[in-house]
């Protein structure tokens, strides 16, 4: 059976129906330490808190003691801590939310994190804009027409084709970041190929 959870980082609580709409209907929230404070004042219940407990409220500490799980390491960050509780707990698949906002080192962190995770679990990160998805092999996806696509390579290595967006990639290597974004799509579904990788894909909703 797959399990499917949904972690809540401590950047901006999310405000677009989309990843509020995962938050809401998810048994399975675990929040990233401070981030419980924001999912509290929304009424929402978590079923889990992970991280270093450094931006956890003593009262937060009390309130929620019985689901609360330390983890002291500081070689990583609450995200990927959250992550690898997930494993731990057999969950196959995350959605992250939470991620962006507040600290723009942290949010391009976590966006480049993604393909790390990828490699372990399946894993997205919907934002108050759009989605994230990481990519360790070629994939179709659905899409409308005009929506707003971008392709990052953090290995500029990579050669990458694409069939139905606007400006193709054919075989094409991105040696520089911003080269693969501002794409479009031009129906209801795309495809990106390459060889090497990984790369991280954004939509807009």
């Amino acid at each position: 059976m797959q399990k499917k959870a949904v972690i809540l980082a401590n950047g901006s609580f999310p405000t677009h129906k989309i990843p509020l709409n995962e938050l809401k209907s998810s048994k399975y929230i675990v929040c990233c330490d401070g981030a419980i404070n924001k999912l509290d004042e929304a009424g929402i219940e978590p079923f889990a808190i992970v991280g270093d407990l450094d931006s956890l409220n003593p009262e937060m500490k009390w309130k929620y003691r019985d689901i609360i799980h330390h983890f002291a390491n500081q070689d990583s960050n609450d995200l990927t801590k959250a992550i690898n509780w997930c494993l731990e707990n057999k969950f196959s698949q995350v959605i992250i939310v939470g991620a962006t906002g507040q600290r723009d080192d942290h949010m391009i962190g976590n966006v480049f994190l993604l393909p790390q995770y990828a490699k372990k679990i399946r894993v997205r990160m919907l934002t108050n804009y759009g989605c994230f998805t990481p990519l360790l092999r070629s994939k179709n996806f659905d899409s409308y027409t005009r929506q707003q696509v971008s392709i990052f390579s953090p290995n500029s290595e990579t050669l990458i084709s694409t069939a139905n967006l606007r400006y193709a990639l054919t075989e094409q290597k991105l040696e520089l970041m911003n080269q693969g974004t501002l794409n479009e799509s031009m129906g209801d579904s795309f495809r990106i190929e390459f060889e090497g990788g990984p790369l991280i894909v954004y939509q807009e909703y």
